[in-house]
Parts: C-alpha cells; structure tokens; sequence
C-alpha cells in the first residue's frame, strides 16, 4: 500500500516500505522511480529478507510524488529528511547513479544519516567545471519546455537503444513529466565537484561502502576511486553487475553483510508494501 510523507518544503513524497530491521531508504537515479523500476523493486524485496525495513520512494516530480519545477538538489535533501523521520530518524542511504550524490548531500547536511552504500556514482574530474556546464545546458531545456531534448541530452553517450527505448515505448509521457526533475541530478552532480571533495565531505562521519559492477564503465571505476580517496570512512566493493545494472540477490548479499549481528538475524520481512 503506498504510503505518503509530506516534506519541509510542502511536497508530499510517495512510498513503499516492506521489511523490518535496519532502516534502508533506496535513492534512485536519473531514470528511476517506483513505476518504472523494476531493479529497485526486486532489490527492496531481496533486502527485506535480509534483516532490512526498506523506503522505496518517488523523487520529487517524479511518479505519484508531488512537486513543481524549477527542482533541485534542496527538494531531494528535504524529501530524503522527511524519510528518515518516518523510520524512526536515523536510516542507512542506499544511493544509485545520480542518487549517490544526493545521499552524499544528505549525509554532508547531518540529516541522521547512519550509513552510506552508493552504487556507481558518475562523477567528473575533482574540482572540474563539467558538471556545472551540464547543469546549465539541463536548466535551459528545461525551462524551454522540451522534455525530449532533456533526455537526449541525458542521454548523450549511452547506450543509444536506452534513449530509442524510452521514446517510443508506453510510459514515455511519464518520462515527460519526469524531465525536468534531471536538473536535481545534475545539480548533485555538479555540487561534487564545487569544492575538493576531501573539504566537501568532512562532515560525513558515517561508513561509506562504494560498489561497481564487476563489468562496468571504465569511467565508474575512477569514480570509485576518487569517492574512496575522498570519504573519511570509505571501502570499495565489486559486486556482480554490468552496464550499470546490478544483480539484486548479490548486491542485497553485499549489503546485509554490513549488518550488525543484531539486526542480520532478524527474519523475512514482516512488513508489506
């Protein structure tokens, strides 16, 4: 049953949440919200039999999620706020692509972030000036209204069935709406990049684990490399995955084995979405 939690800044944020134990809220991505992410959803099934209460959630804008552009990356900390009050005000941010920036940005504000695991996070060059260009290239075909150009820009460099697919397929029109939520990804993006990533995230104190798919992104891997360099309490992880994708039973396995003994042996989920 969806659930909803209404932010600081008035959005009311869409949810699920199955499993009980540690607190999990699951960040997605540039493309992903609970109606068209089916990854997201068998990850949040696997890791409740793992001894986690999982938040699947819809960015703001995105899917049954309320909002209004212009979005940014203070909408997505707020709603990520709300959440971790709902469990209890401390939660584990699982963050993925682009989601990975916004849980670093949530951890940095001190939001009662308890642990970070942060799937293939594509960031630039430290210090560069990339994703602030892209920021401002999303900002205006956003603000002109055409949410085709948004994806194609977004898509520029992948796979070019992944842009073909998106297109033509049913849910395009919720892609449309969609659009101009990628200026929050692209501001969380560039924010990585604003400052040397050492000062950036001297305020997390929270466990960091960094993961790749072991058939991934050459650029991924470099990613990894500097957020591990950057992060006081960083490790990196590869799990199996490629393309950019994971495979759900083993992330979830690489998750749980975080856990503390108290919480790992806790059983299969005991609450449904």
């Amino acid at each position: 049953m969806i659930e909803y939690v209404r932010a600081a800044d008035g959005t009311r944020i869409a949810y699920d949440r199955e499993g009980a134990g540690q607190p999990l809220i699951l960040i997605g991505g540039a493309g992903q919200f609970r109606a068209v992410d089916p990854d997201s959803r068998e990850l949040s099934a696997e890791l409740a039999r793992r001894g986690f209460d999982v938040v699947v959630y819809d960015r703001p804008g995105r899917g049954d999620s309320g909002g209004a552009p212009p979005f940014g990356l203070a909408g997505e900390v707020a709603a990520v706020r709300a959440l971790i009050a709902v469990v209890g005000g401390r939660a584990w941010l699982h963050g993925s692509s682009s989601g990975g920036a916004i849980a670093l940005a949530a951890a940095a504000a001190q939001v009662g972030v308890e642990r970070l695991s942060l799937w293939e996070v594509p960031l630039g060059d430290e210090c560069g000036t990339d994703g602030e260009e892209y920021l401002q290239a999303v900002r205006a075909l956003a603000a002109a209204g055409d949410p085709e150009a948004v994806w194609r820009l977004y898509t520029d460099g992948m796979p070019p069935e992944w842009f073909r697919d998106m297109r033509s397929g049913p849910r395009w029109p919720l892609y449309e709406r969609m659009a101009p939520t990628l200026e929050a990804d692209a501001e969380a993006l560039a924010w990585t990049q604003s400052a040397p990533r050492a000062e950036l995230w001297a305020a997390i104190g929270a466990p960091v684990l960094v993961l790749v798919g072991a058939d991934t992104f050459p650029f991924m891997t470099t990613a990894a490399e500097s957020l591990v360099a950057a992060l006081p309490h960083a490790e990196r992880a590869t799990v199996a995955g490629s393309g950019h994708r994971w495979r759900a039973a083993d992330l979830a396995d690489r998750l749980a084995a975080g856990l503390p003994a108290s919480v790992s042996g806790v059983p299969g989920a005991r609450r449904s979405s």
